[in-house]
């Protein structure tokens, strides 16, 4: 029997998709903004050389001594990297332009796609208590991403409510299936996200009609609407929760941080 005194490693999930503006950064900085909001304790990893969540979270770039870079390629430890943002119990590794390089870096490395799982699956992450971390994957199939779903657990893929959404979704669902049968078999397909979603919009509804169609329970019931109020919460560096508690898009990123909690209590059961 487990004991409940102790505490557990994390569900990491990598939030991916190889297409730019779908709403990967936004997904990441909300849905973790809505989970740490609930009492839940949450890492964020910024593994985007944009470093948008970084800065979405209100990390100056003075301010990123350690980041995600030297956390993969200088074996900088876990704890040294971790900073909390203004948020009670959301915590982040930050990142700069410095990881546009780490693709070329990495290819002469014998473990270029574990040193994420190195450092995020090894026993030590367990001290600091975090209920999930949330990997922000940069808009490329590259071996950041690789890395993201080799040390993951699951990945949450946004998509973008418009025309072509569904293209370029069967090449990461391939790459899913590669990563299982090479390096990680126990990764799963967390759920597809709505996003930018306007139900006034015959193409949203239709989008959203062949994403069930076809994917059917992947997809999140939640969807998160095109609102501005997300748009400009980056901006003042904050989530949307903060910015605007009672906006629309805080209201769906509330709903979807319940979702995946209540699937997995299901999952757990």
């Amino acid at each position: 029997m487990s004991d409940p005194s102790r505490p557990r490693a994390p569900k990491i999930i990598a939030i991916a998709n190889q297409k730019g503006g779908v709403g990967k950064t936004t997904t990441t900085i909300n849905l973790g903004a809505a989970l740490a909001e609930k009492g839940l304790r949450v890492l964020v990893v910024d593994l985007d050389p944009q470093g948008n969540s970084s800065t979405g979270l209100g990390i100056e770039p003075d301010d990123r001594q350690y980041t995600s870079y030297e956390l993969l390629l200088d074996d900088v430890a876990l704890e040294d990297a971790i900073l909390a943002t203004d948020q009670e119990n959301l915590h982040l590794i930050p990142a700069t332009v410095d990881l546009s390089s780490a693709d070329i870096e990495l290819v002469s490395n014998e473990k270029r796609s574990f040193l994420l799982h190195g450092a995020l699956r090894q026993p030590e992450i367990e001290q600091f208590g975090f209920d999930y971390v949330l990997i922000d994957c940069p808009p490329s199939l590259n071996l950041l991403t690789v890395n993201a779903m080799v040390a993951a657990h699951s990945v949450l893929v946004p998509l973008q409510s418009e025309f072509f959404a569904l293209e370029g979704l069967s090449q990461l669902m391939l790459t899913v299936r590669e990563i299982r049968q090479s390096a990680n078999p126990d990764l799963r397909i967390e759920g597809v996200l709505l996003t930018m979603y306007d139900a006034r919009n015959n193409l949203s509804r239709q989008v959203e009609d062949d994403a069930r169609d076809n994917l059917g329970d992947l997809v999140f019931s939640t969807v998160i609407p095109r609102n501005v109020r997300v748009s400009e919460a980056p901006s003042y560096a904050m989530s949307v929760l903060t910015y605007d508690s009672q906006s629309k898009g805080a209201a769906a990123y509330r709903e979807l941080a319940d979702e995946l909690l209540r699937k997995d209590a299901r999952l757990a059961a």
